[in-house]
């Protein structure tokens, strides 16, 4: 397949009717790598709020089991789009994560910011390190699907364009990004998690580059100094080359899509392995659109471990 072809087909389609197949194909197809860089750096961000960084340092996901806290985030939302997020398998999906975050107290404006990250997050890494740009199409389906993902959450209130999460994204940086001891916490655990991916000897170094790439005042929120100079720059060099030896490469066929490897989970997973231990025996509530439990019929099976 041609570097481009995929790129054609998705500037012929209409995001309003087909986001979640373009969804797809950015995250399985045309920037798997990229798409997980940039929701590492969104969970990043979300630690710049004191109050959504309090209350994941009182949980002690990070340092209890951090990466499976890592994984199971990344597969939730794999596991609500894969087939379809109206499908029942993605509708069981979003009422587990209903039942996981059920548990705590959460603004609503928090959740429209953590969900603002996930699509505002992978854009801007793709669009800086990627092998190209993201195209209109692509970066409406990203909107559209964090909209309906939010629908299915029953979060009020969210955006329904890339430009209005975008300003949200931003407007709520602002207001709410100051440094706090629990954002520094959760952001060294998440970053021990991301430095454990490499050998021993190098794991030193991923860490500084996984800073050399933020900005300065999330930097500042989570309480870290900024890396040298050079270092910044030699790491946005070395990621503008890999885009360019990624760009010569021909596009990855359709029958070999990028899933997930969830280290977690080496032999696959089921949505029950998702989630702290706990989430299991609280009961599960019916999505916003659906009919109360005393009329809705008995739920289906939940799939077998994905490959």
């Amino acid at each position: 397949m041609g570097r481009y072809s995929r790129l054609r087909r998705i500037r012929r389609l209409d995001p309003q009717q087909d986001f979640e197949r373009i969804y797809r194909w950015i995250i399985h197809y045309e920037f798997p790598r990229d798409y997980l860089h940039g929701t590492s750096i969104a969970f990043l961000r979300d630690y710049g709020v004191p109050r959504i960084s309090r209350l994941l340092d009182h949980t002690q996901e990070f340092e209890r089991a951090g990466q499976k806290r890592y994984d199971d985030t990344v597969l939730i939302t794999y596991e609500m789009v894969r087939a379809g997020m109206d499908s029942e398998h993605g509708r069981a999906a979003a009422r587990h994560l209903n039942r996981i975050h059920g548990r705590y107290r959460i603004a609503d404006e928090d959740f429209r910011y953590v969900l603002a990250t996930t699509v505002v997050g992978p854009k801007r890494w793709i669009d800086r390190y990627g092998w190209r740009r993201l195209c209109e199409q692509e970066t409406e389906s990203l909107a559209l699907v964090g909209r309906r993902m939010g629908e299915l959450m029953g979060i009020s209130g969210v955006p329904d364009t890339y430009a209005a999460f975008e300003r949200l994204h931003d407007d709520y940086e602002r207001e709410m990004f100051a440094y706090d001891p629990a954002n520094r916490r959760v952001a060294a655990a998440t970053l021990r998690i991301m430095a454990a991916w490499y050998p021993a000897p190098a794991r030193r170094l991923a860490s500084r580059v996984a800073l050399a790439v933020l900005d300065e005042p999330l930097l500042e929120a989570l309480g870290f100094e900024p890396e040298p100079r050079w270092l910044r720059a030699a790491v946005h060099r070395a990621l503008r080359i890999r885009a360019v030896l990624i760009r010569l490469l021909p596009g990855r066929p359709e029958r070999f899509p990028r899933t997930p490897r969830a280290r977690t989970y080496p032999f696959g997973w089921t949505l029950d392995d998702l989630g702290p231990h706990w989430a299991h025996s609280r009961p599960t509530t019916p999505l916003q659109d659906e009919t109360p439990p005393e009329q809705a019929p008995a739920p289906g099976q939940l799939s077998p471990p994905s490959p």
